[in-house]
């Protein structure tokens, strides 16, 4: 069963078209990237998702409950944390959930209970009788976070968690997403953090101008813009033609090419190529600065997507 499931979604604002028929799956138990810019439409798709807008055209269901004629049961089975810690600032962290079990009706000795027992989980027991004030950012993450969980949903939804914080922090939070994903839950997350998606998806789906681009593994779209390659630098640079033809007799076949003053030469065999490139190049009396192994990353692939970089910057 899909935890997410959306076709043709269609969003506009006057004449801007925030989502142009987006489709997107999010299979049970795994984290999903919706990956683009500041304006890709990202968290207007969310905002569909989690019933807080109706789509122009197009359909959608999560957890099996269609998001428009479902809207009220499915708010009971998600949870959301937006790109802003929603916390009342002058409430304990304890308030802040019991108040939000409360809401989802569990009652107060559940939510009493429940509260508790996310203070714990997200380590801010401590911090539990505080009012939120006194927080820092990384803790109003992790509040809020906690607060999506209240009510254990089956689905979470992060749109774009991360925004703003400290790298100890992202990387506190990243963990917290894994251990949740490890105990069941389902996750769509936003992020314009190429890092992130890599570490944390199991399939991303690339968005940019209310568009899908490209859809896949992060292994699987790295694989679009080209495997590993080695990039060599010479000590004389003008040597290059003579070290292009000087590698084209390694085995494999692969053609090395001169980009930007180095040598390129992809790798169809990682094992042995070092070794075997420097050997070829030694014979040929052909001395070599330096020498490396490039993969691809997802910035190589949303750049060849794009035209442009991930963080660029627009409005949505």
């Amino acid at each position: 069963m899909l935890a997410v499931e959306a076709r043709g979604l269609r969003k506009r604002y006057g004449q801007i078209e925030a989502l142009r028929g987006v489709d997107l799956d999010v299979e049970t138990g795994t984290v999903v990237g919706l990956l683009g810019p500041n304006g890709a439409g990202k968290t207007t798709a969310v905002r569909i998702l989690t019933t807080l807008l109706r789509p122009d055209e197009g359909t959608a269901r999560v957890d099996g409950l269609d998001v428009v004629a479902d809207a009220a049961a499915l708010r009971a089975r998600i949870g959301v944390a937006g790109q802003y810690a929603a916390v009342d600032e002058n409430l304990t962290g304890f308030e802040n959930l019991e108040m939000i079990g409360r809401l989802y009706h569990l009652g107060r000795a559940v939510s009493r209970d429940r509260a508790k027992e996310l203070l714990a989980a997200f380590d801010l027991t401590d911090a539990g009788n505080r009012t939120v004030t006194t927080y820092s950012g990384g803790m109003r993450r992790r509040l809020d976070l906690a607060g999506a969980l209240v009510a254990r949903p089956s689905v979470l939804f992060l749109d774009e968690p991360t925004t703003g914080l400290d790298p100890r922090s992202r990387i506190g939070l990243w963990e917290l997403i894994e251990r949740l994903v490890a105990e069941g839950a389902s996750v769509l997350l936003t992020t314009q953090y190429l890092d992130e998606a890599d570490r944390l998806c199991d399939r991303i789906t690339v968005v940019d101008r209310g568009m899908v681009l490209a859809e896949g593994t992060p292994n699987e779209l790295k694989s679009q813009v080209g495997g590993e390659h080695l990039d060599i630098r010479l000590c004389d640079t003008t040597e290059g033609e003579r070290a292009v033809r000087a590698l084209a007799t390694m085995d494999g076949g692969a053609t090395a090419s001169l980009e930007d003053g180095l040598v390129r030469l992809p790798l169809r065999e990682r094992q042995g190529a070092i070794a075997s490139a420097v050997r070829h190049l030694d014979d040929a009396g052909i001395a070599i600065d330096d020498i490396a192994v490039v993969t691809p990353t997802l910035d190589d692939v949303f750049l060849t997507l794009t035209g442009h970089a991930a963080e660029e910057e627009g409005g949505e």
